[in-house]
Parts: C-alpha cells; sequence; structure tokens
C-alpha cells in the first residue's frame, strides 16, 4: 500500500471537518480477534466488561494499569471513516487502523468531549480521556507523513487517529446504524 504525501493528507481536511455533528453512521466494524488478525464484521455485540465480543482487547492489558488489566477507558477505539479514507484509501485498507468502529461523524474534542456519550444501534458508549494517538505500527501501516499530522495540533484537535470510549450499555450495533450524541441524563446505565 503506498502511503501518502502530506499535500494529500491536508488537501483531505477540509472534508473531514465537515463530517456530521451529533448524528451520523456507522461506516464499519472491525473485530481483532488476535494480534494481527482483523475481521469485519456486519454486526456486533457490545459489552460492557468485554466491549466488542470476541475483540482480543479484554485480552491484552495495559501498561497503564496497576495490575496490567485491560484499561478500562480504552475498551473501544473509534475513528472517523474520512480521516481513515484520507489515511488509508479504499475501505479494505482501513481494518489495518486496529480500530473497531469508524463512523461518518466529527469526532473533534470541541464537539465530542470526554464524558459524552453516543447511542449506537441498542448500545451506548461514552467518550473517554485518553488521547488515541499514532504509534509505531501507525507508521509502519500509513507512513510518517500520516503520524506527523494526526498527533499535530490540528491532528488532535480533530482526533484524527481517532477517539478512546467504553461501553456503558450493551446491546447490538450494524454496519449503516446511526450514532447520535446524547446527554447521561438520557441514558439508563445497566451492568
Amino acid at each position: 500500500m503506498d502511503h501518502r504525501t502530506t499535500a494529500e493528507l491536508e488537501a483531505a481536511l477540509d472534508d473531514i471537518r465537515r463530517a456530521p455533528v451529533g448524528v451520523g453512521r456507522v461506516d464499519l466494524i472491525v473485530r481483532r480477534p488476535a494480534e494481527g488478525t482483523r475481521e469485519v464484521l456486519d454486526e456486533g455485540e457490545l459489552d460492557t466488561a468485554v466491549g466488542l465480543v470476541g475483540d482480543n482487547w479484554v485480552l491484552r492489558g495495559s501498561k497503564e494499569t496497576d495490575d496490567g488489566s485491560p484499561h478500562p477507558l480504552r475498551q473501544l477505539n473509534v475513528m472517523s471513516a474520512r480521516a481513515a479514507a484520507a489515511i488509508a484509501g479504499p475501505m479494505e485498507h482501513w481494518p489495518l487502523a486496529g480500530d473497531q468502529l469508524f463512523v461518518d461523524l466529527h469526532l473533534g474534542g470541541e464537539e465530542l468531549p470526554t464524558g459524552t456519550r453516543l447511542h449506537i444501534g441498542d448500545a451506548v458508549i461514552e467518550v473517554t480521556s485518553p488521547p488515541h494517538l499514532g504509534c509505531a505500527k501507525f507508521i509502519a501501516r500509513f507512513g510518517k507523513e500520516a503520524m506527523r499530522l494526526v498527533n499535530s495540533p490540528v491532528g488532535r484537535s480533530l482526533n484524527l487517529r481517532g477517539i478512546c470510549a467504553r461501553v456503558v450499555v450493551g446491546g447490538t450495533v450494524r454496519t449503516g446504524d446511526s450514532i447520535t450524541a446524547v446527554t447521561a441524563a438520557d441514558v439508563v446505565t445497566t451492568s
């Protein structure tokens, strides 16, 4: 796969900024059953304990937790479909990013601050505080220019690399489902 140049990436910023605010659509669901493995799903089950059922988040652990358990605020990764298209090109390359949900929704920090809840299908997820940034794997897959852009001030303000989230209400999500920002008062959480 050819890596996009800085000029190509920057040319896509206006389209990314035009993503819908508050109400969007799920374009792709990807499960990672094992390291380096991706499964594109038409529908997935989100669960408060394990995130996307069948995804390896629950098995991976984290250096950021005292006991090495999975980081509860990094249960899901959500990426803008427009940013994925700008960085990875055709949809068949998007799963390489490692995110579970690709959505046509403005993911900027002003539009979706920490604590915002998103209703998707039968489920509700909550935007969490850890930043989702590019890493060495991201460079290998998409190039240094893509890494520089997603980690730049503009990239971080638009959350081009995506956002972290946790499941607050489990349920089924499907490709094509609406994704809607809701307030905590609108949601009844269950365990």
